[in-house]
């Protein structure tokens, strides 16, 4: 049991959201899920979680800017954020590292086990 460590998963394709929060619940986390950017970066401020599951193609606000708006935060300035996106070229790995990312995961080449391993590997890092 991860001591219910709290997961947003900020995802706007709402099967693998809920795929997510219910592999990351099995797992002992508490998971919740925003469809979009602002209500994503909205929930994070207002709930403070242990890790974000970030999408980077988002509706209304990317996930880049959803990190770049949580990096102004006091709290979010340190919360440890995973890309999760199907974007898997050079430029966008390496724009996620220089935002400040705890990691960077192709959602078309990872199974949700997987995922759910890279959480909590970076949570134990902290």
């Amino acid at each position: 049991m991860e001591g219910g460590k709290k997961i947003l998963i900020i995802e706007d394709e709402e099967d693998l959201a809920e795929a997510l929060k219910i592999k990351l619940e099995g797992a002992g986390f508490t998971a919740g899920v925003a469809l979009d950017g602002e209500e994503g970066l909205k929930f994070a401020l207002a709930d403070h979680p242990d890790l974000i599951l970030l999408d980077i193609i988002l509706p209304g606000m990317t996930g880049i800017e959803v990190l770049d708006r949580l990096r102004e935060d006091t709290w979010g300035k340190n919360v440890s954020v995973i890309f999760l996106t199907n974007m898997d070229d050079d430029k966008s790995i390496a724009q996620a590292m220089v935002h400040q990312s705890s990691g960077y995961i192709v959602k078309s080449n990872t199974k949700l086990e997987e995922v759910v391993e890279k959480v909590k590997m970076t949570l134990e890092e902290e």
